[in-house]
């Protein structure tokens, strides 16, 4: 059997639906759906439209966690999608509801992430005659994420689970149903079906031989594990082909820490060398983007993701697989009986790792006053444990959390991905917090990006949600002010008000906070926060003239 990541079994599913007796609204329906989904939580914001929805998940015991605006519940269920490789479910009002989740929506799409967002809508009786909130969503839903009207009561179950299962295989993508106010509110039967799932695209044994033979001929090959690498449940089978092959790793967004960052095949610094100088590179589970160049000037790429669809056309490729990145993974370190000699290339890359690691030292060291953001990193990194989960939410200061952070296990690094969304951090922490109550939990904040839904302060305190946020506070939109800087002579609406006390917000939300203006008060402050077990802010005021050096550009 293919291992295509998390599915869930259509023959249980079956079993499950059928054995479901009586009648109750479509609320509840959708609840007994969604359960025997293996659903445990659903991301809310409370509206009249989708009380049935609340109401059925009440009585399931599926926990609803509501947010202070509908993106962050939506941004919730992604995140619990990405960290936990299954489905993550959002409900939402009709109209300002659903128009709230577009751009999360949009983001689950570039991430490649399993959400399924249910939306209210004005009663399928009244349409037309102006109905509270009346807005047909699928037109402008349709292009971000695939959208239906669910019209009939009685399909409420069948249609969730449908979609469920569409959203989980891969390409995988998020999913979005809305339901007529007289739908959920009506009564039918709890029972509901389940479709045969699309067969996972097959390994190509011959196109496994060919990526196998230029592995072997290789003197200095490179891969780049990317997120569909831990979507796919990959990480194993990964780290044997590294092993078989020894070719040196370099990881993308969620492909960090699917081989650890203290493995000796395991390299970040050395990024650009082992580029520029291989003379083979894979590209497994990560788009061929403006993160990597587009693919352009690359020796022998190879460009191998989770189905057909992924793969790059608009690059030369060497060889290409569109297939369950762990399947594809195990024939490859099948198919190594003699890969070449990489003793030398490896050797190379770990002296430039060394290189770079020695500027950076006197950055994560830095004495000076206004604080240097690396800083922070220098006194974090020896707090956090292996398993901790770190996730960013920002320009340049997370960035800098990019190249310093390392990941040991999968699944401990979230950011916003190419899309590049601001403000996902508090959806993306609750849902590591939920998921993973027994690990830390650390919330990278740009000042910038607390702005877009730093309301969400209090929905940790609310929930009982213990979430270290670490502000790098420079009073700037530091990503554009540098730049626009570099490429104009002068900046505008690039400035914030400097030293804003986000500290204090927390408080007042009845959490704790803390301000750091000296850089030997940085560990101290981690530390009390780790150790309170309460919602923390700690509200670092850094250096606005340091600018991250950046090396990808927008297009």
């Amino acid at each position: 059997m293919v291992e295509r990541g998390w599915v869930p079994e259509v023959a249980e599913l079956r079993r499950a639906g059928a054995a479901l007796e009586g009648q109750g609204h479509g609320g509840l329906i959708a609840a007994k759906a969604l359960k025997a989904l293996g659903v445990s939580h659903v991301f809310t914001l409370s509206g009249g439209h989708i009380f049935p929805f609340l109401d059925g998940c009440h009585q399931e015991g599926i926990r609803l966690v509501d947010t202070r605006h509908e993106a962050n519940a939506a941004f919730g269920a992604e995140g619990w999608a990405r960290l936990t490789r299954t489905v993550g479910v959002a409900a939402v009002t009709a109209g300002p509801g659903v128009t709230n989740v577009i751009s999360p929506l949009a983001q689950a799409g570039a991430n490649r992430a399993p959400v399924v967002v249910l939306g209210g809508r004005a009663p399928a009786f009244r349409w037309g005659q102006g109905s509270l909130q009346e807005m047909d969503h699928v037109p402008f839903v349709d292009p971000v994420a695939p959208a239906r009207t669910v019209t009939d009561t009685s399909m409420v179950g069948s249609d969730i689970v449908a979609t469920v299962l569409d959203a989980v295989t891969a390409p995988r993508g998020p999913r979005f149903l809305d339901f007529p106010l007289d739908v959920v509110f009506n009564q039918a039967g709890l029972g509901f079906e389940a479709p045969d799932l699309a067969e996972a695209p097959a390994i190509d044994h011959i196109a496994i031989e060919k990526i196998a033979e230029l592995i072997r001929r290789a003197e200095r090959p490179i891969l780049i594990a990317g997120s569909n690498v831990f979507m796919d449940r990959a990480e194993g089978p990964l780290r044997s082909l590294v092993e078989a092959a020894e070719v040196p790793v370099f990881a993308n967004g969620q492909g960090r820490g699917c081989v650890p960052a203290d493995h000796r095949l395991a390299f970040s610094r050395a990024r650009s060398r082992g580029l520029k100088e291989a003379d083979l590179v894979i590209v497994a589970g990560t788009p061929l983007d403006f993160r990597l160049g587009f693919g352009q000037g690359l020796a022998n790429l190879v460009h191998l993701d989770s189905h057909p669809d992924l793969v790059a056309r608009h690059v030369e490729l060497a060889a290409s697989m569109g297939a369950p990145l762990a399947g594809t993974f195990a024939a490859l370190a099948d198919a190594i009986d003699g890969p070449a000699d990489t003793k030398a290339w490896i050797e190379a890359l770990s002296e430039t790792e060394e290189q770079k690691r020695a500027p950076a030292q006197a950055e994560l060291l830095s004495d000076s006053n206004p604080i240097h953001p690396m800083r922070i990193y220098g006194e974090l990194v020896p707090l956090l444990e292996r398993d901790a989960i770190v996730i960013g939410d920002g320009g340049d200061f997370v960035s800098y959390a990019g190249r310093e952070v390392p990941s040991y296990e999968p699944g401990c690094w979230l950011d916003p991905g190419p899309f590049g969304c601001l403000g996902v951090g508090p959806g993306y922490a609750m849902a590591a917090r939920l998921a993973h109550p027994d690990r830390q939990i650390a919330l990278l904040y740009g000042d910038g990006a607390i702005g877009f839904a730093g309301t969400e302060l209090e929905s940790f305190v609310r929930h009982k949600l213990p979430v270290v946020c670490i502000v790098g506070n420079n009073g700037i939109w530091g990503l554009e002010k540098h730049p626009m800087r570099g490429l104009y002579g002068y900046d505008v609406a690039a400035d914030l008000r400097p030293g804003i006390r986000y500290d204090l917000m927390m408080e007042a939300f009845g959490g704790r906070g803390e301000l750091v203006t000296e850089p030997d008060a940085i560990a101290p402050a981690l530390k009390r926060a780790f150790e309170s077990g309460e919602p923390t802010v700690v509200n670092v005021l850094t250096d606005p003239e340091v600018a991250y050096p950046r090396s990808s550009n927008l297009a």
